[in-house]
């Protein structure tokens, strides 16, 4: 691939590897534990942008590329997209080495939509200030 993972000023919004816990019976690493890395790490930007708590309320244009293998260092890269009232569309990207080499490859890529819930647990606004 001619892509570089993205650089973004605040640079990696999450790292982990993945383990043989995580894999399925032949091996790769199951999506739902990809998407699981990726929600955290949207949802932690989203947090920080919306000044609290935020729920995810969609998944949308989800890609798998190519599988994740045990051992891979998996890193998420976060941007906000849109921004509602309440709401923050995030894009992220999941990258990992390729095998036997040192340089990144995108693995997955998705756009996740948070609300920013109030402490009666419903919606709320965001603060002012927060922008695409």
């Amino acid at each position: 691939m001619t892509e570089q993972p993205p650089n973004l000023p605040g640079g990696v919004q999450l790292r982990t590897i993945a383990m043989p816990r995580d894999a399925n019976a032949s091996g790769a690493i199951f999506g739902g534990w990809t998407l699981s890395q990726m929600d955290l790490a949207g949802g932690t930007l989203a947090a920080e942008r919306a000044g609290g708590q935020v729920v995810t309320v969609s998944i949308e244009a989800m890609r798998f590329l190519r599988p994740v293998s045990v051992g891979d260092e998996v890193s998420c890269y976060c941007t906000i997209e849109k921004t509602g009232d309440a709401s923050i569309e995030v894009k992220i990207e999941t990258w990992a080495p390729e095998r036997g080499g040192r340089s990144a490859e995108k693995v997955t890529e998705g756009v996740f939509t948070y609300v920013a819930m109030g402490e009666d647990g419903r919606p709320r606004k965001l603060p002012d200030g927060v922008t695409e």
